[in-house]
Order: C-alpha cells, then sequence, then structure tokens
C-alpha cells in the first residue's frame, strides 16, 4: 500500500512539532520554576501568618518539596489526565480559565491576523508599484514609526482620541459595564472590539507590509519580468499575472510564522483595552506568580503555533503548484 506523499509529510510534519513541544515544555517549566516566584507565597499572600509547618504541608500536597525531575513529570502526567492545574489569580482550574479565554482572544487575533495579512500584502504590492513615489516613502516611514513603538503606546494613542476626543468607541472591555450577559448585542460587542482589533491590526501589518514590499521590488528586476515587459504587458497586467505569486509564498510563511509575535502584542493591547482573553491572563499570570496558569498558557501559545505553522506547509502546494509537483516527483 502506497502512502500518499501529502500524507508523508503531514506525519514528519506533526512528528517533529511534537519533539518542539516537548522541549518547549521542558524549556518553560525550568525557567518558570528557577524564576524568582514563589507558588506559595503568591497562594497565601506576603502578609500571611501562617507558620512554617502549615506552609511546609502546602508545599508537600503541590509536591514542590521533591525535585524538578520529578515535579515536571508529575505535570506531565497531570496534563495526560485532563488536570492543567489550578490558577491562584481566578481561583479555577487552568483548563477552565484557558477554554473561557480562549475565544474571546481567538477572534481577536483571528480578524487581526487576517486584516493584517490583506492590508499588508495589498499595500506592500502598491508600493512596490510605486517604487520611489511619495506614497511609497509615506508607506515606508508609517510602517517603521509603527514597527519601533510599543503595542501599548499605540493602544493608548488610539484610546485617547478614539475613545475620549471623539468619544468613538468605548474605553476597554468586551461588553458594556453593568450589562447583563442576556442583554448584550453583537453590535456590543463589535463596538468594543474594533479599538483592540484596530491596535493589533496596525502593529501586525507594518512588517509583513514591508516585507512584500521589497520581495516585489526584486521580483521586478529579475530576467522574466524583463521577459513581459519585452512582450507589451503593462507593470498591473505583470503584477496581476506573475509576480504576485513569486511574492505570495514567502510572504504567507512570515504571516503564518508571526503567530509568536501577533501573541505577545496582543497580550500588551488586551492589558490596555481591559480586553479578557488568554494575553490579559498572561499579563495577570505574571504578574501574581501564578505558575500553573503560566504553564498551561505557554503549551496553548506552542500548539496555537505549530498549528499556524502546519497549515502554512499545507497551503504552499495551493500557493505554488510547482511545489506539489516536486513533492510528487521526489517520491515516485
Amino acid at each position: 500500500m502506497t502512502v500518499p506523499p501529502v500524507a508523508k509529510k503531514v506525519f514528519w510534519i506533526v512528528a517533529r512539532m511534537l519533539v518542539l513541544l516537548v522541549l518547549t515544555s521542558v524549556l518553560a517549566f525550568m525557567l518558570i520554576i528557577n524564576a524568582p516566584i514563589d507558588p506559595v507565597i503568591s497562594y497565601i499572600g506576603p502578609e500571611s501568618t501562617l507558620s512554617p509547618a502549615a506552609i511546609a504541608e502546602i508545599e508537600e500536597h503541590w509536591g514542590l518539596n521533591q525535585s524538578p525531575i520529578e515535579r515536571y513529570f508529575i505535570w506531565v502526567g497531570n496534563i495526560f489526565q485532563g488536570d492543567f492545574g489550578y490558577s491562584i489569580t481566578y481561583k479555577r482550574p487552568v483548563i477552565d480559565v484557558i477554554a473561557e479565554r480562549a475565544l474571546f482572544s481567538a477572534v481577536l487575533m483571528g480578524f487581526a491576523w487576517l486584516l493584517s495579512g490583506i492590508l499588508g500584502f495589498a499595500t506592500g504590492i502598491l508600493a512596490a508599484m510605486r517604487q520611489g513615489s511619495l506614497f511609497d516613502r509615506f508607506v515606508k516611514t508609517a510602517c517603521l514609526v509603527v514597527q519601533s513603538s510599543p503595542a501599548f503606546w499605540i493602544g493608548l494613542l488610539a484610546i485617547s482620541f478614539f475613545a475620549v476626543y471623539l468619544g468613538w468607541f468605548p474605553l476597554g472591555m468586551a461588553v458594556p459595564m453593568g450589562v447583563p450577559a442576556v442583554d448584550v448585542t453583537i453590535f456590543d460587542r463589535i463596538h468594543h472590539l474594533i479599538l483592540p482589533l484596530f491596535t493589533l491590526t496596525l502593529i501586525s501589518m507594518g512588517r509583513i507590509t514591508l516585507f512584500t514590499r521589497q520581495k516585489l521590488v526584486e521580483v521586478m528586476e529579475s530576467d522574466f519580468i524583463t521577459f513581459a515587459r519585452a512582450r507589451g504587458l503593462t507593470q498591473t497586467q505583470i503584477v496581476t499575472r506573475h509576480a504576485w505569486r513569486s511574492v505570495a509564498l514567502p510572504a504567507l510563511t512570515l504571516q503564518f510564522a508571526s503567530f509568536a509575535e501577533l501573541f505577545g502584542g496582543m497580550a500588551l493591547a488586551e492589558t490596555v483595552f481591559s480586553y479578557p482573553g488568554i494575553g490579559q491572563a498572561t499579563t495577570a499570570a505574571a504578574l501574581n506568580g501564578d505558575v500553573p496558569l503560566l504553564l498551561g498558557i505557554v503549551l496553548f501559545t506552542a500548539l496555537f503555533v505549530f498549528a499556524g505553522n502546519l497549515i502554512a506547509n499545507l497551503l504552499y502546494g495551493v500557493v505554488d503548484p510547482r511545489m506539489r509537483e516536486e513533492a510528487g516527483g521526489a517520491n515516485a
């Protein structure tokens, strides 16, 4: 029985990602348990009057008196049983906190990723087609300024102008304050989503815009584009019929690889706008020394990034049919 080339490719990609996931979990576990965070003090509070015997009993109950290797395998064993631990910050199981907040973050990240990719790719192409023009210089300057600016600063500017000065949007949160959940409408959720989405899209599209512009400029100087010009094709025809495909594949790779950076920007944006997603939970867990929640979010983020890379690899053949031919020839 012959295994299809696509199935082999997916198998090796998944196997490689599983190895990376294990290494990520080991590294994250070792970094967090060696950080200056005492989970017992975070749990009972620095002003606690518990006796040393009571604190030792808590440490024994949590397994903190065991070696790091033993603690790691106990943690992994609990994860396979569906137990990610208990969040000190939210006083709830970690898996429940992540499940509740993942939907908010998925909506915000999904739309920001899609908009930044489409707008960045289109803007980069337009800037390259008008290389050296006022529009091209404006795009490069704006992208460099945004890329150099912290996400929280852009978020604060957006709040100051659009929410405080113009009064068009709310200051933060995902829903209006004081409104029962049953009375919250889709319009209310969209209204509260716009400013965080605008901020995250703006800080994410600069990189893909500059990358697309540079790649298209290089493609437009290649020999096959010179041949296309000799055939009488206009610049627009050259870009829409030929050049964009050469740029789309590396741009797609960059966009999927930007999941980790997008998550970092989301954490700051959600904190500024008090948006109840995974990013805000990460910030709260770090500030409160919530080790179980931090480890759970690390695993969730790693799976999210790995899934993005897997999708990117599968889409390569759709964007560039030559890769399917090469894969089929290599396995013939």
